[in-house]
């Protein structure tokens, strides 16, 4: 049977949603440190050119490279976790990451080797994409399939509270080096970060290998494996997948708009706010969003986690645009406020995304299933906003197209949400089983 509110399930749900935590916030750093390098240095150093604009839709371009590889990484991760297990999936993924974050850091220049340099780098990017794409599926479901029925939006939570915990390290690592000038990170300083890497890897692993394999997996997968389990997802579970895909417009496309299209508009022409003031704010934002997560997650078993997940929606939109239009003021304090109230506002499409996404689908196949939705649904919505919006303030002259793509994808993101089904672990898992449509994040028989 699936977990229970024993205090040992309990205590085994929290090693695991630690254990998530603590992965996923390694693994989003590697990737948020490309991000940032992304929107502050890559451009001139791999993609040098007389328009400041088209290096910075340059390096955006490599940035999406990740985001079209990690359904191939959903794909190939996702059947190692649905016929090993999950944890030897996520400890591939774990080693992965870490071994491709470390060699951008040691890579030499387009000044140093020419047209060679951004070819590699694209091709680590290539590394980290893959290793995203089965990382987060397999996080989810240690934490939520460990999880206690009517608490697992909250560990899910856990696996969600990597997302700002890795962005706020990214972010305050190069807040930190950009306090000794712009020229110290273009001549060398940007490696750092990408160095640091093999440290938190090492951590990583030995939280991971602590550990022990879901519940689920062994009591509803392990005697009923696929040999095939992606051929099985796209039979039993092509809808909920669409469905998956159309959730996440916000949650991860305009998390990126937010963050990494935001730090390349304020830097950039006419705006030209210092790197320091926007990469301080990104990482107060980061710090904000880390003590929130965690909190409105535990609504969403309260409240009901597609509930949470309109509300997010709505408020994205709300503090998205003035954040963008404040910009040009350079109004510091404002600045700092609504880079805040956009990823709290942001913190409700994401904290429950984690148990939405686990409970759209059977625990066969579930790590396929889910690692697809995601790697699919960040590639379309995620992969391409930072560039696609840098093209549309070329296009129009006005951020105001921007903040209309973004209404856009929350419209969309709602109206999946209201379709998406939700089904307890607790129901007989059966070639014909139907999810339940239930909202709230306990829904017994």
């Amino acid at each position: 049977m699936s977990p229970t509110s024993t205090p040992a399930a309990t205590r085994r749900a929290r090693k695991a949603g630690i254990a998530a935590f603590v992965g996923t916030t390694i693994e989003w750093y590697d990737f948020y440190v490309y991000a940032t390098a992304a929107a502050l240095v890559f451009g001139p150093l791999f993609f040098p050119s007389d328009d400041p604009l088209a290096e910075t839709a340059s390096a955006f371009a490599t940035f999406a490279v990740a985001f079209l590889v990690r359904p191939l990484g959903g794909i190939i991760f996702g059947h190692v976790g649905d016929k090993l297990g999950r944890r030897v999936s996520l400890v591939i993924t774990l080693l992965l990451m870490g071994v491709a974050t470390v060699l951008v850091g040691l890579l030499p220049t387009y000044e140093d080797i020419g047209f060679l340099a951004p070819v590699l780098l694209i091709a680590l990017r290539a590394l980290q994409g893959l290793a995203v794409g089965g990382e987060w599926g397999g996080a989810v479901l240690m934490s939520v399939e460990h999880a206690p029925e009517k608490s697992k939006t909250f560990y899910g939570g856990f696996t969600q509270l990597g997302n700002p915990a890795g962005a706020l390290l990214a972010s305050g690592v190069f807040a930190i080096m950009s306090r000794f000038g712009d020229d110290f990170i273009i001549d060398g300083g940007w490696r750092i970060p990408f160095l640091l890497s093999i440290v938190l890897i090492g951590v990583g692993l030995w939280v991971r290998y602590r550990v022990e394999e879901s519940p689920v997996f062994h009591e509803k997968v392990e005697g009923r494996k696929q040999s095939m389990p992606l051929a099985f997802a796209l039979r039993a579970n092509w809808l909920p997948i669409l469905l998956g895909i159309g959730i996440l417009p916000i949650s991860t496309g305009g998390y990126y708009l937010a963050t990494t299209f935001a730090t390349a508009f304020a830097t950039g022409e006419p705006i030209a706010m210092s790197e320091q003031l926007i990469l301080d704010a990104m990482t107060v934002a980061s710090f904000v969003e880390f003590l929130v997560t965690l909190p409105i997650a535990w609504l969403g078993d309260k409240w009901g986690r597609k509930n949470i997940m309109y509300i997010g929606l709505v408020t994205s939109v709300l503090t998205f645009a003035p954040f963008l239009l404040l910009m040009p003021g350079r109004v510091e304090p404002l600045v700092f406020l609504f880079a805040s109230l956009v990823r709290i506002a942001m913190s409700a499409t994401y904290a429950p995304i984690a148990a939405i996404l686990a409970q759209m689908f059977r625990p066969q196949a579930r790590y396929t299933s889910i690692a697809l939705a995601y790697g699919v649904g960040a590639a379309i919505w995620a992969g391409f906003s930072p560039w696609f919006a840098t093209q549309l303030v070329a296009w129009t002259g006005s951020v105001w197209s921007v903040i209309a793509m973004f209404t856009a994808m929350a419209i969309v993101a709602g109206i999946c949400t209201r379709l998406a089904p939700q089904h307890s672990d607790e129901a007989p898992v059966t070639e014909s089983f139907t999810p339940r449509t239930d909202t709230k994040a306990n829904p017994l028989p």
